[in-house]
């Protein structure tokens, strides 16, 4: 193989990986916001990525400061590239919202906000 077919093979190769790898869904902004503190005892979520993500086959899950984990149901979604939901009862403390979204790519992409009620 010429030197010039190896990189035009080698360049149709990365092109065709950079564009799948940009499909995932990335989180661009959440709501409250990674350590940061909210008023209780309702909480509402907001998350929002970087590509469209199918609401129905994505998860949100609140773990208390006990350790206990609890689904949080997800609202309709008000952006074909966001989540919403609301938590209400929440004492203060610390929690973690995980999360897991599944892309217009098909991938799953999963992640974790730790945030205070007060």
């Amino acid at each position: 193989m010429s030197i010039v077919k190896f990189f035009l093979v080698l360049s149709a190769a990365l092109l065709s990986t950079a564009g799948t790898a940009l499909a995932h869904a990335v989180l661009l902004d959440a709501e409250p916001p990674l350590r940061g503190a909210v008023a209780g005892p309702e909480v509402v979520f907001h998350l929002r990525f970087n590509s469209r993500i199918d609401a129905a086959r994505s998860t949100l899950k609140l773990v208390l400061p006990d350790g206990k984990v609890r689904p949080v149901a997800i609202g309709q979604q008000s952006s074909p590239d966001s989540l919403s939901a609301t938590s209400e009862q929440m004492s203060n403390g610390r929690y973690l919202l995980r999360w897991q979204v599944l892309a217009a790519d098909g991938h799953i992409t999963r992640g974790e906000i730790a945030f205070d009620v007060r």
